[in-house]
C-alpha cells in the first residue's frame, strides 16, 4: 500500500512539474494596432491556462533585436519560442538557432521563408495570405463595376514592407485579380509602401493627389495604410463616395471607419485566433505532441452589409 501510495504520488509530483512550462514570444512590433489585438489574445489566454508562463519581448522591427531575443529565451530555458518575424526573408536562422537548441518553435501571422522546410519540432500558424488580398480586391472590383466603371477605372495601391511575405503576396493578389478578364479594366496608376503605417500611407496619398490625377479605387495591404488613404482624401475635400477604398485585417478602427461609410470592404483576420493557436502549437510541441506544420485560419470579408457580426472580433 505505501509503495501505491508513494507512485501515486511521485507521479501527482511529475504532472505538476511537467505543466510548469515557460513560452518565449517575439513580436515584431507592439505598435501595430492589429499585432497588439494579438498579442493581447496570446496573453489573455496563457494566463488562462494552469502553470504556463508567457514571457513577450517587443523586437521593435529590428531583425538583428528579435535573434537576439530568440537566443536569450534559448539560454534561459524557456519550453518553447513564438516568433512574430520582423522579416519574413530572415528566418532561417531563427529555426536553426532553435533547433540546434532543441526548442519547439512556433511563427505566427507573418508566413517565414523557410515554412515549407520547417525542423519537425516548428509550426507556423497564422491566415493564407493568398485569401486575404483576393477577397478585398475582387470586392473592390465587384463595386467599381457596380458603379459603372468597368470602362475604365484606375487605382492607388497601398504596399506593406516589402521584406514581409503578407505584403508582398496581398499585392500580387491585387495584380491577379486585375488580371481577370472579369477584372482588367482597372489598372494601378502608382503603387508604394507605406510599410503598414497609417501616418506614412496619409503622407503617401496626399503627394498622389498633389498630382489632381484622376482615380477610383484604392487597394491598401491593411487597414491603417487605408485609414491613413481616408484621412489624407478626407482632408482634400473629396467625398468617399466617390472613391472605392479597400483593407485587410477588420481592426476595430477599420469597422468604425466602414460604419461611417468611408471604408467599402476589409477583411478579417483573427487576431485572437493566431494567438491562441500559436500559444497552443507551443504548448503541443513542448509537450511532444503532433502539430499541423501548418495552421491556416480562415480570413472572412467584411462589409457594410455584414460588418456588425465582426464588431467584436478583433
Amino acid at each position: 500500500m505505501k509503495k501505491t501510495l508513494f507512485a501515486a504520488g511521485l507521479a501527482a509530483l511529475m504532472s505538476t512539474t511537467a505543466m510548469a512550462e515557460t513560452i518565449g514570444a517575439s513580436i515584431a512590433r507592439f505598435d501595430d494596432n492589429f499585432l497588439t489585438v494579438m498579442r493581447n489574445g496570446m496573453v489573455d489566454y496563457a494566463a488562462g491556462i494552469d502553470g504556463v508562463d508567457l514571457q513577450v519581448e517587443d523586437a521593435t522591427d529590428d531583425v538583428a533585436k528579435q535573434l537576439d531575443q530568440i537566443n536569450n529565451f534559448i539560454a534561459s530555458g524557456v519550453d518553447a519560442i513564438i516568433v512574430n518575424a520582423v522579416d519574413t526573408s530572415a528566418t532561417d536562422a531563427m529555426s536553426q538557432a532553435a533547433a540546434s537548441a532543441g526548442v519547439p518553435l512556433v511563427y505566427v501571422n507573418r508566413q517565414p521563408i523557410n515554412v515549407d522546410t520547417l525542423p519537425d519540432n516548428q509550426a507556423f500558424v497564422a491566415s493564407n495570405e493568398i485569401e486575404s488580398g483576393t477577397l478585398a480586391a475582387f470586392e473592390a472590383c465587384k463595386l467599381a463595376r457596380a458603379a459603372g466603371l468597368a470602362g475604365g477605372a484606375k487605382a492607388y495601391l497601398l504596399m506593406g514592407q516589402l521584406s514581409n511575405q503578407a505584403a508582398v503576396q496581398r499585392t500580387k493578389d491585387v495584380d491577379d485579380v486585375i488580371g481577370m478578364d472579369m477584372c482588367n479594366f482597372i489598372s494601378v496608376i502608382d503603387r508604394q509602401t507605406a510599410e503598414w503605417s497609417r501616418d506614412k500611407a496619409q503622407d503617401l496619398m496626399t503627394n498622389w493627389l498633389s498630382s489632381g490625377e484622376e482615380f477610383h479605387i484604392v487597394f491598401a495591404n491593411n487597414d491603417e495604410m487605408a485609414i491613413g488613404a481616408i484621412q489624407a482624401m478626407k482632408a482634400s475635400g473629396i467625398s468617399m463616395e466617390d472613391v472605392i477604398v479597400v483593407g485587410v485585417d477588420a481592426t476595430q478602427d477599420a469597422l468604425v471607419a466602414m460604419q461611417a461609410g468611408d471604408l467599402d470592404a476589409t477583411v478579417f483576420q483573427d487576431a485572437f485566433g493566431q494567438g491562441e493557436g500559436s500559444v497552443d502549437a507551443a504548448l503541443a510541441l513542448a509537450r511532444g505532441e503532433d502539430v499541423d506544420q501548418k495552421v491556416y485560419i480562415p480570413f472572412k470579408l467584411v462589409t457594410p452589409a455584414n460588418v456588425a457580426d465582426f464588431l467584436q472580433r478583433n
